[in-house]
């Protein structure tokens, strides 16, 4: 599994409740420049268009060797998912709050390229400052155990 790009910042923003596991629909030219690290999903989110699930907002550079004129790098992507994990994709967006974020863009052992997204809910300023000073907390307590 080699991974080309990751949401880091996902896990800071949101709490993630569930991970999926989804294909992706690429061109050739698209698979040949992610081949060479050359893609970012920073900033990217899930739509769900006609039955469907649509990566926006992601980034993949053009090939150079590509002969493409009119190449749009952060065009829509579709997603594929099986039906029965739409629905439950479907069912948890509706149901409030939720939204569908990508955590990582990776190729299989198989050559495919998949994408890994977490149904997620936001996390107030407030209760990011609330798991900073927990973090701080638990590292100096441990650095006190680890002296004594």
């Amino acid at each position: 599994m080699k991974i080309v790009a990751s949401n880091k910042k996902a896990k800071h923003s949101f709490s993630i409740s569930n991970k999926i596991e989804a294909g992706l629909v690429l061109t050739g030219s698209e698979v040949k420049s992610l081949r060479k690290n050359t893609g970012s999903i920073r900033g990217s989110y899930v739509i769900e268009q006609n039955g469907e699930l649509w990566l926006s907002n992601s980034f993949i550079k053009k090939y150079e060797n590509s002969n493409d004129n009119n190449y749009n790098p952060s065009r829509y992507r579709k997603l594929l998912v099986s039906k029965k994990e739409f629905n439950k994709i479907s069912a948890s967006i509706k149901q409030g709050g939720s939204t569908i974020i990508p955590l990582s863009l990776y190729f299989s052992d198989n050559g495919y390229a998949k994408l890994t997204c977490g149904i997620a809910k936001g996390i107030k300023k407030i209760d990011k400052r609330e798991m900073i000073k927990q973090r701080d907390w638990n590292l100096k307590k441990q650095r006190m155990l680890k002296n004594n």
